[in-house]
């Protein structure tokens, strides 16, 4: 009797163990069918552009030298002052070219009617022979600028191509960088290009592409490159010609939008909509696609709202990524001075998804 009784009692546990089973099996299932899922609409911002790096210079330059050995008997300017084109800079002693001209010149003028035509020519040719080396003790400006910097005293002795200063022209900066081989498809006369130096921190400074020669060099890094051009016509006295920057060209305008996943997107009569996380307000709005599990919202969000799950991904083989957009900041980055990146491309979204802005399965 007690064994019997001891049976129906172990039986009855174990019936009473199921049920408290499949109750409570049956509210962790209910409790996940009602459990909502949220997603971040994020700003994705591409960018299709060529980095850069590179020092600029001045937009004309001028090394002042003697042409010839001797004494500086004038200097007429001084670092800062600026000159014309033809200005004298600073001189020579000249008195032997000067007393060789006017000995050549009496000559010339003693046998003007004796001489013949020809031996008159060849007097002519050694007279300007002589008067260039009258010029040649001279240093003079060969374009309006400002002197740079100027080293030299009356009494200096100098050698010929001894430099003792440096002419510039500030108008405007150029720049010469190189970009890989990749990416000289891209370029084209004008595309604005976006200049960060060190030396100005208040911002940013806006230049130009101005042309490309029709030849390609090989760098020391083994890689094949095209120097290109560029120019800055305005920019902040901070910055001076031998600056160092990085920059980019830009290949096309900057472009920002709204990526969230597809599963955020809800439709009714195959129009688009939203619900809001805060408020559960419902927005309608425009979509395409991106990628196999993104859409781009065009009109309808500005971007940082997190938006309640209108579907679910299937169980197996689907990106649960939460977090709204696939990406930060995307780019696609060519070749520049002192680095070896290439083309990337990148910023397109992954291949697949859905067409037509069609509801996905639920």
């Amino acid at each position: 009797m007690k064994k019997k009784i001891k049976i129906i009692i172990i039986s009855a546990s174990v019936v009473v163990f199921l049920i408290l089973l499949l109750v409570v099996l049956r509210l962790a299932l209910g409790s996940k069918k009602t459990e909502k899922t949220y997603y971040t609409a994020n700003v994705e911002t591409y960018e299709n552009v060529i980095e850069i790096s590179g020092t600029v210079a001045a937009a004309q330059e001028q090394t002042l030298q003697a042409l010839s050995a001797g004494t500086v008997t004038g200097v007429y300017v001084k670092a800062g002052d600026k000159v014309k084109k033809g200005d004298i800079i600073l001189k020579l002693d000249d008195s032997e070219q000067i007393y060789n001209l006017e000995k050549h010149d009496y000559n010339m003028a003693t046998k003007q009617y004796s001489a013949s035509a020809r031996e008159l020519k060849l007097m002519q040719t050694e007279r300007n022979s002589i008067l260039q080396k009258v010029n040649d003790r001279k240093v003079i400006a060969t374009f309006d600028g400002i002197i740079a910097d100027l080293d030299v005293a009356v009494g200096d002795s100098l050698e010929a191509k001894d430099k003792i200063g440096t002419l510039v022209n500030t108008d405007y900066l150029t720049a010469e960088v190189e970009v890989t081989e990749t990416d000289v498809s891209k370029l084209s006369v004008g595309q604005k290009v976006i200049f960060k130096f060190p030396a100005y921190t208040a911002g940013t400074v806006e230049g130009y592409v101005i042309g490309w020669p029709a030849i390609g060099s090989v760098t020391s890094r083994g890689a094949t490159v095209v120097n290109v051009n560029l120019r800055i016509d305005e920019y902040p006295e901070e910055i001076l010609p031998y600056f160092s920057f990085t920059g980019k060209i830009e290949i096309s305008p900057t472009e920002s939008y709204v990526v969230v996943s597809r599963y955020a997107i809800g439709y009714e009569n195959k129009e688009p909509y939203v619900v809001l996380a805060k408020g559960g307000q419902k927005k309608s709005v425009k979509v395409e696609p991106y990628g196999s599990e993104y859409v781009k919202v065009t009109e309808g969000l500005e971007g940082g709202e997190v938006l309640v799950g209108q579907s679910s991904p299937k169980a197996s083989g689907m990106n649960r990524n939460r977090g709204g957009a696939p990406g930060g900041s995307r780019s696609s980055s060519g070749g520049s001075k002192g680095s070896s990146g290439g083309a990337g491309g990148a910023g397109a979204p992954p291949s697949g998804g859905f067409g037509g802005g069609m509801p996905p399965s639920r």
